[in-house]
C-alpha cells in the first residue's frame, strides 16, 4: 500500500462520455504543458472514439493529433484505449492489421496501451497483448466488469491469472456503466492482489452515483491506480472529478503525489471550456445527472442516450421503459455479455426490435447473428439451444478464435488508397473507417492542390517594370 496514481480521462473518455467526443485538438494544446507538469500517472487521451469522431467531425487526422500531444507531454505517460480484435472499430480485423495498428500508436507516442474485449475472451486479447509488448508498450489488460449470476469473483481471479500468464502488465478492472458497487470493489480488488503481483487500476463511470465510494474502497484494498476527469468534465456519465478525489485522500497514505495548485489552474481553464461546450449545445445537463436506474438495467450512460434516438426515430418514445426491462432479458438469452461496444449496440438494438415488433426475435440483425453464431468470441455462459435455433436455425457454432478466420488485409488495403497516400499510418485510418477516411484524405488532397496552385499562381505572376 502507499501512494495512489492518477490517470487523468479529460482528453478523451471524459470528453466521450459527456459531449460524444467532440473536443478538438485545439482546445487540448493550451493547456496541454501545465498538464503535463501536474503529476499525473498517465493522461488518456487516444483510442476509443476519438480515431472515429477526429475523422468524422472534425476534420482531423488523429495520428497527427497524437503526435501533436506528445511532443507537449514530455514527463507524463500517454495511455489509449483498444477495443482487442476489434481495435477501434466494431468488427474483428485480421492479425495483420492489428500488430500494424499497434507498431504505428506506439511509434507516434503512446506509451499504455489499455486493451479489452466485450466478451472477456483472452482470444480476442492475445495478438494485441504480443504486439504491444514487441514493439515497448505498456500492456494494460483489462477486464470489461459486468454483474450476473456467472460474473463473480471467482470468474474474475481466474481471468486475471489468465490474462497475467499471457503477458499483461497491468490489469485494470473497466467498470464502465457505473455499477461496481464500494464493498464488491473491495472485495474483488483484495482477491486479484492475494492471486497476482500486477498493479490493478480501477475504472468506473460516475453514472449511478457511486463511484467515488468505490475508488475509496478499492484503493483501501490495495488498487494502485484510478482513472478521473478534471473537476468540469467529471461526474455525471464521465468519471469521478480529480480534484475532489485527491483532496478526499489528504492525510492519509495513499494521497497522490501531484501539484494540487496545478490541479487548480488546469480546472480553470476546462471550465471556459466547459461554459464554450454549454453555449454550443454540445454539453446536454442531462448527462450530468445521477441516474440510480443504472443499477437495476446495468446500461451505459452512451447506450441510454442511443436507445432514445432509435425510438424517436420510429415514434416509440412511449416503449423507452418497456426497452429498458426487455434489456436484461436479452442480455440473459444472449449468456450475459457485458454491455460494452459492441455488444452494448448489440443487445439495445435486439432489445428495441423486440419491443417494437410485438415479438421476440422477429427480426435479428446481421451483427447479432453473427454473435450467436461465435464469430465474436466465446460468451461467459452457451446459449440455449431454443434461442440459437430461434436465431440462426440450423446454421453452425464457430468455436475456434474468430480472427483466425480473416486473411491478412494489409496489403489490400494499401492498394486501394495508393493514390491518397501521405503517410504509412493512412493505411490504418482506411482499414478501420473505410469511407469516413476516404472523405477525409480526399478533403486534404483538395486542399493541398489549392495552397499548391496559390503558390504555382505567384510564382507566375510577372510584374510591370
Amino acid at each position: 500500500m502507499g501512494k495512489v496514481k492518477i490517470t487523468e480521462t479529460a482528453l478523451r473518455d471524459a470528453h466521450q462520455s459527456l459531449i460524444a467526443t467532440r473536443m478538438p485538438i485545439d482546445d487540448m494544446l493550451p493547456i496541454a504543458e501545465k498538464m503535463d507538469k501536474v503529476g499525473y500517472h498517465a493522461i488518456e487521451m487516444w483510442g476509443g472514439a476519438t480515431f472515429d469522431s477526429c475523422l468524422r467531425f472534425l476534420n482531423e487526422d488523429p495520428w497527427e493529433r497524437l503526435r501533436k500531444l506528445r511532443r507537449v507531454f514530455k514527463n507524463t505517460k500517454l495511455q489509449m484505449l483498444l477495443r482487442g480484435q476489434n481495435l477501434l472499430g466494431y468488427k474483428h480485423y485480421p492479425d495483420d492489421v492489428v500488430e500494424e495498428f499497434i507498431r504505428l500508436s506506439i511509434k507516434n507516442g503512446i506509451d499504455i496501451i489499455r486493451i479489452f474485449d466485450a466478451l472477456n475472451d483472452p482470444r480476442n486479447l492475445k495478438t494485441s497483448i504480443d504486439s504491444t509488448k514487441k514493439y515497448g508498450g505498456h500492456a494494460q489488460v483489462a477486464i470489461s466488469y459486468t454483474t450476473s449470476p456467472v460474473h463473480n469473483n471467482e470468474y474474475y481471479v481466474k481471468l486475471a491469472v489468465e490474462l497475467a500468464n499471457m503477458g499483461a502488465d497491468s490489469i485494470c478492472i473497466k467498470d464502465m456503466s457505473g455499477i461496481l458497487l464500494p464493498y464488491p470493489a473491495e472485495n474483488l480488488v483484495r482477491e486479484l492482489k492475494k492471486e497476482i503481483s500486477l498493479p490493478i487500476e480501477v475504472h468506473s463511470h460516475f453514472t449511478s452515483g457511486l463511484a467515488n465510494q468505490t475508488y475509496m474502497k478499492a484503493i483501501e484494498a490495495g488498487a494502485d491506480i484510478i482513472d478521473t476527469a478534471i473537476s468540469p468534465l467529471g461526474n455525471g456519465t464521465s468519471q469521478p472529478a480529480t480534484e475532489p478525489m485527491v483532496a478526499s485522500l489528504e492525510g492519509t497514505e495513499y494521497y497522490p503525489d501531484l501539484d494540487f495548485n496545478l490541479l487548480l489552474e488546469v480546472s480553470d481553464y476546462f471550465m471556459k471550456l466547459r461554459e464554450k461546450y454549454l453555449k454550443k449545445g454540445l454539453l446536454d445537463f442531462k448527462v450530468l445527472n445521477v441516474d440510480i436506474n443504472t443499477l437495476k438495467y446495468q446500461v451505459p450512460g452512451g447506450m441510454l442516450s442511443n436507445l432514445v434516438s432509435q425510438l424517436k426515430a420510429q415514434n416509440k418514445e412511449d416503449k423507452y421503459e418497456e426497452v429498458l426491462k426487455e434489456i436484461p432479458r436479452v442480455r440473459e438469452d444472449f449468456g450475459y455479455p457485458p454491455l460494452v461496444t459492441p455488444m452494448s449496440q448489440m443487445v439495445g438494438t435486439q432489445a428495441v426490435f423486440n419491443v417494437i415488433l410485438g415479438e421476440r426475435y422477429k427480426m435479428v440483425p446481421t451483427e447479432a447473428k453473427n454473435y450467436v453464431k461465435g464469430l465474436y468470441g466465446k460468451p461467459a455462459v452457451e446459449l440455449s439451444e431454443e434461442i440459437r435455433t430461434k436465431i440462426i436455425g440450423d446454421e453452425e457454432v464457430f468455436t475456434g478464435r474468430p480472427a483466425d478466420l480473416l486473411e491478412p488485409q494489409l496489403e489490400s488495403y494499401k492498394n486501394e488508397i495508393k493514390e491518397y497516400l501521405e503517410q504509412e499510418e493512412d493505411v490504418l485510418s482506411y482499414a478501420l473507417f473505410p469511407q469516413v477516411a476516404l472523405a477525409f484524405f480526399k478533403q486534404r488532397q483538395a486542399e493541398l492542390y489549392k495552397i499548391d496552385s496559390e503558390l504555382l499562381d505567384k510564382k507566375n505572376k510577372t510584374y510591370p517594370i
